[in-house]
């Protein structure tokens, strides 16, 4: 067991060392706005077949989205807009940098949170769900204390077996 941890580490580091060094730079406004936009006009273009309208009323269903959408829009094109009149008078933009690490880090938990979800919605189970969570990041956090993991099963056992058949909770 001791060799494959080794060798999961060794993997993960060579990982880690191949994405430190690698960023990417974007203008944050820019894509913003026009990121924005887009999502704007596939709500505009998706409401007339989600929201039905009755006929004769002043304001339906589609007023508010259609009218919040519109504000969305109009924001949308005065920052692409601002935006495009600075790159035009070769003016400072902001940028941000993206560290690929720190982003594949951050998408591992957010796996892990979501196959937690899925465990407990499709089990039934909240306690399979809550033992897959505190054991996935245990070893995401590289824990090799074995004793974390006893306790962490012990305690997440002993909670749920305490709400379920003490306390009559169902989750």
């Amino acid at each position: 067991m001791k060799q494959l941890i080794d060798r999961v580490d060794a993997r993960l580091d060579a990982w880690g060392e191949a994405l430190k060094g690698r960023e990417f730079r974007f203008p944050s406004d820019l894509t913003a706005g026009i990121v924005f936009a887009l999502a704007g006009i596939v709500m505009l273009l998706a409401l007339p077949g989600q929201v039905t309208v009755t006929g004769g009323d002043v304001v339906d269903g589609r007023a508010f989205p259609t009218l919040l959408m519109g504000v969305m829009l109009a924001g949308c094109a005065a920052l692409i807009g601002k935006e495009l009149v600075k790159l035009a008078r070769k003016q400072p933009i902001a940028w941000k940098t993206v560290n690929l690490l720190v982003e594949v880090k951050a998408l591992v938990i957010l796996a892990i949170l979501l196959v937690t979800y899925l465990l407990c919605k499709y089990t039934g189970l909240f306690v399979i769900g809550a033992v897959f969570c505190a054991l996935g990041f245990l070893v995401f956090f590289r824990c090799r204390k074995w004793s974390y993991y006893a306790i962490t099963l012990a305690l997440a056992a002993g909670i749920w077996c305490a709400f379920r058949f003490g306390l009559g909770v169902r989750f």
